[in-house]
């Protein structure tokens, strides 16, 4: 069976520059612990911006759920990179937590590209859960280290009556939705995704 590549792409794709690059990202992607079906090559004659779009999907394989799409976009000479968006791949500018730019020769921002992706791959990710009566109904993805929440989801119907209550006085939504952690309480489940423990 043959493996799949990283960041995989049809050369037919790809102009001499922009096959420079990927092949640089696809060969120091095989010592990410990231599966390759998780990175991606969008040629630029299939993008909005009419640039090369290289993204990675980080996902929590225990719960095959998407956390985080970063990427960049590459024009021959210039990358910049940072969160995506899902469904058009556009760098969203509120993320600005996760923006890279640079400017050089394909090589060399492969490189820096690369190094980045590792930046991000390294950084301490953690599933925050709480439970009741056995399930799950509030669920927060966040950097260990900042706080700083990637995605969430929460289940009014799965949660206690008097929480659902009081989050419900608080204008928070009936049924599932978004939901600010401090109004949870402790976390009775904190599992490690990915990157660096908090402690190290």
């Amino acid at each position: 069976m043959d493996e799949i590549p990283w960041f995989e792409y049809d050369e037919d794709d790809l102009d001499g520059a922009q096959r420079a690059f990927v092949d640089v990202l696809a060969e120091r992607a095989g010592s990410w612990l990231v599966n390759p079906l998780d990175t991606v090559v969008l040629p630029s004659a299939h993008t909005s911006d009419g640039q090369l779009i290289v993204y990675l999907d980080i996902g929590d394989p225990q719960r095959n759920r998407g956390v985080l799409t970063v990427g960049a976009h590459f024009d021959g000479s210039v990358v910049r990179g940072g969160e995506l968006h899902k469904q058009d791949f556009t760098i969203q500018q509120t993320a600005s937590e996760f923006a890279f730019e640079a400017a050089g020769s394909p090589t060399d921002l492969a490189n820096r590209t690369a190094e980045w992706f590792e930046a991000v791959l390294a950084r301490p990710l953690v599933r925050c859960e709480w439970h009741h009566e056995g399930r799950m109904y509030a669920v927060r993805y966040e950097y260990a280290d900042t706080g700083q929440g990637l995605s969430e989801g929460f289940e009014t119907p799965l949660a206690p009556d008097a929480l659902g209550k009081r989050l419900a006085a608080d204008g928070v939504m009936r049924g599932r939705g978004r939901i600010n952690r401090a109004g949870l309480g402790q976390p009775d489940v904190i599992a490690r995704i990915r990157g660096a423990r908090p402690d190290q």
